[in-house]
C-alpha cells in the first residue's frame, strides 16, 4: 500500500525527545522513523529514504556534523533534505544569523532548537516539506 505521507527520519541520542518529537508528527500526519546514533540512522536512511532527516547536532561517536557529511557524500541521501537539531545557540538575532549560516554552509536545510516550542518545531518541518 503506497502513502502519500512524508517520511520522516530522527535521528537522535535522546529517547525521550524522538518520542515526543515522533509522537508530535505522527499526530500531524506525517509517518516517522527514529534512529538513535548517526550510524543507525545512515544505515536506516538508506533502507527507508526519507524525505526528511532530523538531525541533532551533539550526539556521542558520530555527531550530527560528521553524519551529515556522510550523508552528502552519498550520492543518493545527500538529495535528502536535513534539518540540523541543535540545543546549542543564543536568542539574539546575531547568533540566530550565525547558526542558520553555519547549517547551511555544511550542507543542512536549515537548523531548529530542541528548547522551541514542540509545535513550533512541527511547523517548521511542514514548511521544510513544501
Amino acid at each position: 500500500m503506497e502513502t502519500n505521507q512524508p517520511l520522516i527520519l530522527i535521528v537522535d541520542d535522546e529517547g525521550d525527545f524522538r518520542e515526543i518529537l515522533g509522537t508530535k508528527l505522527k499526530a500531524a500526519g506525517f509517518l516517522v522513523e527514529e534512529a538513535s546514533s548517526g550510524a543507525e540512522g545512515l544505515e536506516k536512511a538508506g533502507k527507508i529514504g526519507p524525505d526528511l532527516i532530523i538531525l541533532d547536532v551533539n550526539m556521542p561517536n558520530l555527531s550530527g556534523v560528521e553524519t551529515l557529511g556522510q550523508f552528502k557524500s552519498d550520492p543518493v541521501l545527500a538529495k535528502i533534505k536535513v534539518i540540523f537539531l541543535t540545543n546549542y545557540g543564543d536568542m539574539k538575532e546575531t547568533a540566530l544569523w550565525l547558526d542558520e549560516k553555519f547549517a547551511r554552509e555544511i550542507g543542512a536545510y536549515d537548523y531548529i532548537r530542541k528548547s522551541d516550542d514542540i509545535d513550533k518545531i512541527v511547523e517548521e518541518i511542514k514548511f521544510a516539506l513544501k
